[in-house]
């Protein structure tokens, strides 16, 4: 009796999308001609006849969860207190970490310094690259200062010779960069494939719970910002961290995307300087002026990344559009959809003409601000822009700006105005509202709209005032 042969199925090189034909353009990120034919499905699991076969004995037993015990599963610090508050604490044993980023931003000087300072408490620490070679990769150890005995490195692409290396040394860390270099020989495709990368991220995920041990994945970036590879990435590890920073500036920051042993929006902050990286426990110098006063188009706002509020400048400026040239409106580290709302209210109520102008609005030191907590500093930076008016000296200002000029009111004020009042602000423009309490020594001006914050730094009429 002949049998069917089953057709092979069709998946997206780029997310893992499968369908059961060819298409153009793939369904689940966009993508055209990324849709190639793929392996044949696996033979059903069975017996002749369609009899299922008998279940294999279980590795361990079923517990009730309270006697589950939880030794196995504390964090334990890494060492670098900025990326011990994203990791919520530490490195849990048998976590496998994501860090994604762009290229030269800093990923690999960073878990180096990881590496390096996990050793020197006594642990031993395997160092896997498959994009250096091992005298590249020892060359910036000396620069860092993170030659130190228990570290050990291997510089291989090949995901068995991982495997037998970390049986060989049995560390108590495994890092491997990256994970688009590794390829396995007994899965089809190359190494940074769709198949591949989720073959060698599915063995490593296993290795690391087989052996409680904790992995940490350098990930690649698509130009969109993304971590590379299929979907299923992220899906697979325990926690998926950013690295984010300008070429051209020395501040750096981890930004946790997903974690599931702790907050999965909290923030650390690092500065590369010759000599490797380093932590910054209070950026806040590194995101705000000179505060000196007496210069139009500058605003300062409390922007809070996870649990952590940190000061920003927002600037803005304003000139002439040129002799029958297009008004331009350019943003830097802003986002610009939220920049155009807030210029349009500003025309329509708060009386501000801005047709015939040139705006330029931008943060300090290379912070992006997303949250709304950063509209109405944007929309007095501009209007200090505007007429050449600068704000009172040591003002911060928070609130979302709607689109019928009113100011709403924005989360965890309290903490955002400790803050503010710990580096010497004494006056806060705020959203009306009750519950809010000034800081010692602070004096809060409650605005409802556009006009009355206007009219709280002198650029417009009405606010009422407390201390």
């Amino acid at each position: 009796m002949s049998t069917k042969t089953r057709p092979r199925p069709f998946e997206c090189t780029a997310c893992g999308y499968t369908a059961a034909k060819w298409l153009g353009r793939c369904p689940g990120c966009g993508g055209w001609g990324t849709i190639e034919e793929g392996l044949p499905p696996a033979a059903a699991v069975g017996a002749p006849g369609g009899a299922p076969k008998a279940a294999a004995r279980p590795s361990s037993p079923v517990r009730a969860i309270g006697e589950v015990g939880l030794e196995t599963v504390t964090s334990r610090p890494t060492g670098v207190g900025e990326l011990d508050r994203v990791l919520g604490g530490g490195l849990v044993p048998g976590a496998v970490i994501l860090l994604a980023g762009e290229p030269g931003v800093g990923k690999s000087t960073l878990l180096l310094e990881v590496a390096a300072r996990r050793a020197r408490s006594g642990g031993t620490v395997l160092y896997v690259t498959g994009e250096e070679s091992a005298g590249q990769v020892r060359l910036r150890a000396e620069r860092t200062n993170a030659v130190v005995p228990h570290l050990f490195l291997s510089a291989t692409a090949d995901l068995e010779e991982v495997a037998a290396h970390v049986e060989a040394v049995d560390p108590g860390l495994l890092v491997v960069d990256s994970v688009q270099t590794v390829g396995s020989a007994t899965v089809e495709g190359t190494a940074g494939g769709v198949s591949q990368v989720r073959a060698v991220t599915s063995a490593l995920v296993a290795l690391a719970k087989q052996r409680d041990l904790p992995v940490v994945l350098i990930g690649h970036v698509t130009k969109d910002g993304a971590v590379a590879g299929p979907r299923t990435l992220e899906h697979l590890v325990d926690v998926v961290l950013s690295f984010e920073g300008e070429r051209h500036s020395t501040l750096r920051m981890v930004r946790g995307l997903k974690n599931r042993f702790g907050p999965s929006d909290e923030v650390g902050c690092f500065e590369m300087f010759d000599g490797g990286i380093s932590e910054v426990t209070d950026p806040t110098g590194l995101f705000v002026g000179t505060m000196t006063g007496g210069v139009a188009g500058q605003a300062v706002t409390v922007t809070m990344e996870g649990k952590r509020p940190l000061m920003a400048e927002v600037q803005g400026l304003v000139t002439p559009v040129g002799k029958d040239a297009p008004a331009r409106r350019t943003v830097s580290d802003l986002e610009s959809s939220r920049v155009l709302k807030i210029l349009a209210v500003l025309q329509q109520h708060g009386r501000l003409s801005l047709s015939q102008s040139d705006v330029f609005a931008a943060t300090v030191g290379g912070m992006k601000l997303r949250e709304p907590a950063a509209d109405l500093a944007i929309a007095l930076a501009v209007a200090s822009a505007a007429r050449n008016s600068p704000l009172p000296y040591g003002v911060v200002v928070l609130g979302e700006v709607g689109l019928t000029g009113e100011i709403r009111r924005v989360t965890a004020t309290d903490r955002r105005l400790a803050e503010a009042a710990r580096l010497g602000i004494r006056q806060a423009i705020v959203p009306f509202g009750p519950g809010t309490v000034a800081p010692a020594g602070m004096t809060l001006t409650e605005v409802d709209d556009v006009k009355g914050a206007l009219a709280a730094v002198g650029l417009a009429g009405g606010a009422r005032e407390r201390g």
